[in-house]
């Protein structure tokens, strides 16, 4: 009788195969994810060590009670809050996430989203098509010279977020943590001082436990009447009535939204405000990253399995 396969993978994401774990005859595909984990055998989810994910899908610790011989999960992507790290510690199970497969196309977006708020493209856009040959544009924000405070420096995504931002001559500033000290940027104690100091805050932080609205009414006021807001991280970061206020009142200046608590809902208020650009969590959403990241999970799950010759 052949072995099952000891490798589960959730197919869910266009241009993330494993190809050669199926030739081995070690994969099992999931295409509905963990939500249809009990309609496998018994003897299935007994033999499956390692579960190929991703950051959205992530691995709860329902997920890890139905798989008993779990030691390893593989998760395409950089975020974190999907993962129950407490229940996978408790059973010895390791946790890689392939965040560096995502990492520049992430701070690319940042920078775009920076460059849609300094110059307001989505209404310049409108504004060529429908209103050019009457009025005159209003000039936009430079970006050279202004500062980019970026909460999550020390993090992969944070260091490719300021290297871009000084090749656009942004001055960048951190917030201070050990991990971030020697990397030559001026580091601020917590997120009001780097507001206070920033024209653009960008969150590049993960969500999870004790990360819930960091961003509030202080820091939106300590950013300012020119400050904008940029996050790419989670939307759980920042108070959403907070923020909706305070775009509404002018208390900053705009936003550029990849990620929104709740999400893929939309508060109507804020979806109606014309200083906010929104994209749909789309940051990690290239083909190149999606490559990227099938290449590199594969080649986890082979060193698991303990395989080092080519298939």
């Amino acid at each position: 009788m052949p072995s099952l396969p000891r490798v589960l993978f959730y197919p869910v994401l266009q241009g993330v195969r494993l190809p050669r774990i199926a030739e081995m005859g070690e994969l099992r595909e999931l295409p509905g994810g963990p939500s249809t984990i009990g309609t496998l055998s018994e003897a299935e989810r007994g033999a499956i060590e390692i579960l190929v994910t991703n950051a959205g899908l992530g691995c709860d610790a329902s997920v890890i009670a139905q798989l008993p011989a779990l030691r390893r999960v593989i998760s395409t992507g950089a975020g974190l809050d999907k993962h129950d790290q407490a229940a996978m510690a408790a059973r010895g199970i390791t946790l890689r996430p392939i965040g560096e497969a995502v990492t520049d196309d992430v701070a690319d977006l940042t920078l775009a989203l920076t460059l849609m708020t300094a110059r307001s493209l989505v209404r310049a856009d409108a504004f060529a098509r429908s209103e050019w040959k009457t009025k005159r544009w209003a000039p936009g924000r430079s970006l050279v010279g202004a500062t980019m405070g970026i909460a999550g420096i020390s993090g992969r995504i944070g260091k490719a977020i300021a290297a871009r931002a000084e090749a656009f001559k942004m001055k960048v500033v951190g917030l201070h943590r050990a991990s971030a000290e020697g990397l030559g940027y001026e580091l601020l104690p917590d997120l009001k001082a780097l507001a206070a100091v920033s024209d653009f805050l960008v969150l590049a932080l993960p969500g999870g436990a004790g990360m819930k609205h960091l961003i509030g009414k202080a820091e939106l006021e300590a950013l300012g009447a020119e400050g904008t807001l940029i996050n790419i991280g989670r939307g759980t970061l920042v108070d959403t009535e907070a923020l909706i206020e305070a775009l509404e009142k002018g208390v900053i200046a705009a936003a550029g939204l990849d990620v929104v608590e709740g999400e893929p809902g939309v508060p109507e208020r804020l979806a109606a405000l014309p200083n906010v650009v929104l994209t749909p969590h789309i940051g990690a959403a290239t083909w190149g990253a999606r490559t990227r990241g099938a290449a590199i999970a594969e080649g986890e799950v082979l060193a698991a399995l303990g395989v080092t010759e080519p298939v």
